[in-house]
């Protein structure tokens, strides 16, 4: 066997797409990697973020390239015109959306997953038990029973999808598949709170059912979907003819970090046999933090959950999650017959369930790699403490707002966003959204609250610290007095410690 791939490795030609000199590709690559590393390792020596010269812009408009180019020259231009203009949510001072951090330890796992290049489809291979491990974690932590599965996808999106597609799957039986959703499929209602990720929206578009099959039930004072009103909601329709399927609660809702009541949405959805999704995108992994996990509760009795690693888990782009309780369900939703996927009894054809029968990709990375490092190397108990001081920050940066009469507290904080907004019109604050993040000095985002303009600190970053806290607000207070024309005044930061 060795002589057999000794001759083999003799007979290799120059066609391929190796490097000519491994040498010489060797030291490039471990310049690359210095140089990225010295990137993550001095973060704070740069801006947030920068805005796209429009010479480095118009560079991208090039034409296909017909001839190679040097590598080090690929990765010359990269180094210039690609880096510096990134989304910089890297950087502490990153608090506009719920970007994680990423970790220097995920993306080596990430390079090790691309030297790999595993296709996680199917197939009897290590890569596949790295993901089913991750499952078999998953399924501890919340509660789900030995049975369930789970799969690693894109992003939250795409897991809300998937179990509005295992929903539908469950309440029109196995033929529904064959001959679309019917008059039956017609009469599917769902339910979730005004609140809620507009990817739901989306995926019952997607799903064949229409985005007028969503109710979106009013919430309360707390931003929580009104249980009292969605029961009225679901009667409505059953009285009239239409046939309720599915609710998604959310786990920390988009705007504001709002979690559902989801213990008394599982009562409900077991009474009216109704499938119970949560959308925890980001919410669902205070499970690891025994501070925050008792918000959760009620969770484990879910049907089914999506999160997302790369959110607090703080693993690199993209590492998306969906976990089903009856895994029966799970695979009857995707799982299609087909020659060139035959399960054999031996040899690498071997193994079953492959993860191409629980959702729609047949061709899929290793995203579970650089979960594992993560979960591996940091533990679930650092991670937790680590989601807890977001959650800290964010009350840190409460105190903040309500102790500077020029700001304003626009809602209540439940977890890492904070809403707030400088005491002047939607147009000035709009202003100071756009001049904090061009200034490089932190990148809010900005959302709508109750018809107020708001600016929106999502405070995800692992990095991220009380003086990340202290510039947003120093350079808020900045630019909103040049917007309103109020002139500066010197600011001082309370000594306000973060447990």
């Amino acid at each position: 066997m060795n002589e057999i791939i000794r001759n083999t490795q003799a007979a290799v030609t120059g066609n391929s797409l190796d490097p000519q000199d491994w040498n010489e590709f060797r030291a490039l690559a471990h310049r690359m990697l210095d140089e990225t590393i010295d990137g993550i390792a001095n973060v704070r020596a740069r801006p947030v973020w920068r805005s796209i010269p429009d010479d480095i812009r118009a560079k991208f408009r090039a034409d296909v390239p017909r001839r190679a180019t040097d590598l080090a020259d690929v990765y010359r231009e990269f180094s210039e015109s690609v880096a510096p203009y990134a989304t910089g949510n890297v950087h502490p001072g990153f608090m506009g959306w719920v970007h994680g951090g990423g970790t220097a330890v995920g993306m080596l796992a990430e390079m090790l997953s691309a030297g790999l290049n595993a296709n996680l489809g199917g197939r009897d291979h290590m890569p596949i038990e790295v993901e089913r491990q991750i499952v078999d974690w998953m399924r501890a932590l919340f509660a789900f029973p030995e049975s369930a599965s789970g799969l690693f996808v894109t992003g939250t999106s795409m897991a809300n999808l998937m179990a509005v597609l295992v929903a539908r799957s469950s309440a029109l039986g196995a033929l529904a598949r064959q001959h679309g959703i019917g008059n039956d499929g017609a009469l599917l209602t769902a339910y979730t709170s005004k609140s809620a990720h507009g990817c739901i929206s989306r995926a019952m578009d997607i799903a064949g059912l229409g985005t007028d099959a969503l109710r979106k039930i009013d919430v309360d004072a707390d931003h929580r979907i009104d249980v009292a009103a969605l029961r009225a909601q679901i009667a409505i329709d059953r009285e009239v003819g239409f046939k309720p399927f599915l609710v998604v609660a959310s786990a920390g809702t988009v705007d504001i970090g709002a979690i559902d009541d989801l213990k008394a949405l599982a009562a409900l959805c077991r009474e009216e046999g109704i499938w119970f999704h949560v959308d925890g995108a980001f919410g669902a992994l205070a499970i690891l933090s025994p501070e925050l996990a008792p918000l959760l509760d009620g969770i484990e009795l879910a049907d089914s959950i999506a999160l997302d690693f790369h959110k607090w888990g703080q693993v690199p782009y993209d590492a998306g999650f969906l976990l089903v309780r009856d895994g029966e369900r799970h695979r009857q939703a995707f799982a299609q017959p087909a020659a060139y996927l035959r399960r054999e009894a031996r040899g690498l054809a071997a193994g079953a369930v492959w993860p191409c029968d629980l959702g729609p990709d047949l061709s899929r990375g290793f995203r579970a790699l650089k979960t594992w490092f993560t979960l591996k190397t940091f533990g679930t108990d650092r991670l937790g403490a680590v989601i807890a001081r977001s959650c800290a920050l964010a009350r840190y940066l409460e105190s903040r707002v309500l102790a500077e009469p020029r700001l304003e507290l626009l809602a209540p904080v439940n977890l890492n966003i904070v809403c707030f907004r400088y005491r002047a019109d939607d147009a000035i604050n709009r202003e100071i959204v756009a001049d904090v993040q061009e200034s490089g000095i932190a990148a809010p985002s900005s959302t709508t609250l109750d018809g107020n303009f708001a600016i929106r600190a999502a405070i995800v970053n692992h990095r991220t610290d009380e003086t990340d806290i202290d510039a947003l607000v120093s350079a808020v207070l900045e630019f909103g007095a040049r917007r309103s024309g109020q002139g500066l005044i010197e600011t001082e930061a309370p000594p306000l410690a973060v447990q």
